[in-house]
C-alpha cells in the first residue's frame, strides 16, 4: 500500500442500517488512490438492523485519521446519541478529516458530535428536523454539501452522495465510470420515495410505524444536544 494512498474510514455499529453503509462502500472502495475501512469500537462482529452480520477492518484504538469519515444511520444511531466514547471518536475524526459525509440518521450523530453547528445539513425525512437541535440549519434536499460536510437523505441517496464525493475526490469521470460499473440508473416502480411525493395515505401509515422510534429519538437528541451546549 502506497504511504500517499488515503482512508476513507466508514463507521459501523449494531442497529445499523447496511445500505446506508454498503452503497456508499460500492462507490468509494473503487476510487483510485484510496481504500475504505469499516471501523467499529472493537473487533466483534456488528449485527445491523435487518440482521446481516459485518466483520469491523479496524477498532477505534487502532483507526487511523481518516481523510473521508463516513457516518451512516439506522435505528442504532439513537443508542450511539449519549454514548461518549462514540461521540468523542466522531468528534475528533470529523474534525480533523478532509471531508464528512452524513447517510440518513447517521446526521445526529454528527450533530451529536458538534460537526454540524452553522451547516447546512439533511438526512432521513424522518428525523432531520431535529438537527436543528445541534445549531444545523435543515435541508430537505436529496443531498446537501455545506463546505467539507456532504449529508444525504435515507438509504438509498447514501449512493448518490457518494457519487457526487467521488467526483470531488477523483474527478466527474472517474465517478461516472463508478456508476457505469456499478450500473447505477435507478428507475423505481413507485413515485413514493420521499414525503413530498408519496400518497398521503402511506405517508400517514409511515409515520404512525415509526412514531415509537420518533419519540425516543426526540428525548434523546434533546439530551444529546444539551450535553453539547455544556462542551461549549
Amino acid at each position: 500500500m502506497s504511504q500517499d494512498t488515503k482512508v476513507a474510514g466508514l463507521l459501523i455499529f449494531p442497529g445499523l442500517t447496511q445500505l446506508d453503509m454498503t452503497g456508499p462502500y460500492e462507490v468509494l472502495a473503487r476510487l483510485p488512490g484510496w481504500r475504505a475501512e469499516l471501523v467499529a469500537r472493537t473487533m466483534d462482529p456488528v449485527r445491523t438492523d435487518r440482521g446481516l452480520t459485518l466483520l469491523p477492518m479496524v477498532d477505534f484504538a487502532h483507526a487511523p485519521q481518516f481523510d473521508l469519515l463516513v457516518v451512516p444511520g439506522g435505528p442504532g444511531t439513537d443508542d450511539l446519541l449519549l454514548d461518549e466514547e462514540t461521540v468523542a471518536f466522531v468528534r475528533r475524526q470529523g474534525e480533523a478529516a478532509a471531508h464528512i459525509f452524513g447517510i440518513c440518521t447517521g446526521s445526529l450523530l454528527l450533530g451529536a458530535a458538534g460537526l454540524l453547528r452553522g451547516k447546512r445539513a439533511g438526512g432521513h425525512w424522518s428525523a432531520r428536523d431535529l438537527l436543528a437541535r445541534f445549531g444545523a440549519t435543515v435541508s430537505d434536499a436529496r443531498m446537501t454539501v455545506d463546505g467539507k460536510v456532504y449529508t444525504a437523505g435515507g438509504v438509498t441517496s447514501g449512493i448518490d452522495m457518494a457519487l457526487r464525493v467521488a467526483a470531488d475526490l477523483a474527478g466527474e469521470d472517474v465517478a461516472r465510470q463508478i456508476q457505469l460499473l456499478i450500473e447505477y440508473d435507478p428507475e423505481p416502480p413507485f413515485r413514493s420515495g420521499t414525503p413530498f411525493v408519496a400518497p398521503p395515505h402511506i405517508l400517514e401509515r409511515a409515520k404512525q410505524a415509526g412514531a415509537p422510534r420518533r419519540e425516543m429519538r426526540e428525548r434523546l437528541t434533546a439530551e444529546a444536544a444539551a450535553r453539547l451546549r455544556e462542551r461549549a
